[in-house]
C-alpha cells in the first residue's frame, strides 16, 4: 500500500504517451525509495512551453490508463508501489538551499534513450491511432 509518509521518489513529465523508457526509468526511481508518485503535467492540447514540447495529445486520463497498463505489464500496482497524480504545467522546481531531497539523473543506457515519444507519437498517427 502506497504510504503518504514514507521516502517518495518523484517522476514529473508529460508522458505524451509513457514508454519503455519511461518504465526504465521508474524502475530505478522505485530502487531509490520503494515508492514513486508519478506526476502528470497537465498540457494536453497546449504548448508546454518548453522549446520542443508543442505537442501533447494526450488527456490525464488516458495517460493515467497507460501508465497504469505500461508499469502493470511489469507486476506493478496503482496504488502500492506508485501513485499517478495531475500537476500544473510545472516548468521549473527552484530551491535555495538544502532541503531534504535530491535531484538523480539515471543513466538508462544507449537503448533506452533512444526511446522517443516523438517518434512514437508520428507512428501512432500514421497508423491512425492518433
Amino acid at each position: 500500500m502506497f504510504d503518504w509518509k514514507k521516502p517518495t521518489s518523484q517522476m514529473l513529465g508529460r508522458w505524451q504517451p509513457w514508454h519503455d523508457g519511461h518504465t526504465a526509468l521508474f524502475q530505478k526511481a522505485l530502487n531509490l525509495s520503494g515508492q514513486v508518485c508519478i506526476m502528470y503535467r497537465d498540457v494536453a492540447g497546449v504548448d508546454a512551453g518548453v522549446d520542443g514540447q508543442t505537442d501533447n495529445p494526450f488527456e490525464f486520463e488516458d495517460v493515467k490508463k497507460r501508465i497504469i497498463a505500461g508499469l502493470g505489464e511489469h507486476g506493478y500496482e496503482e496504488g502500492n508501489e506508485y501513485i499517478v497524480i495531475k500537476v500544473p504545467n510545472i516548468v521549473d522546481i527552484s530551491y535555495g538551499r538544502g532541503v531534504g531531497y535530491t535531484f538523480t539523473e539515471h543513466d538508462l543506457g544507449e537503448e533506452i534513450h533512444k526511446i522517443s515519444a516523438t517518434k512514437i507519437r508520428e507512428e501512432m498517427r500514421k497508423k491512425k491511432e492518433l
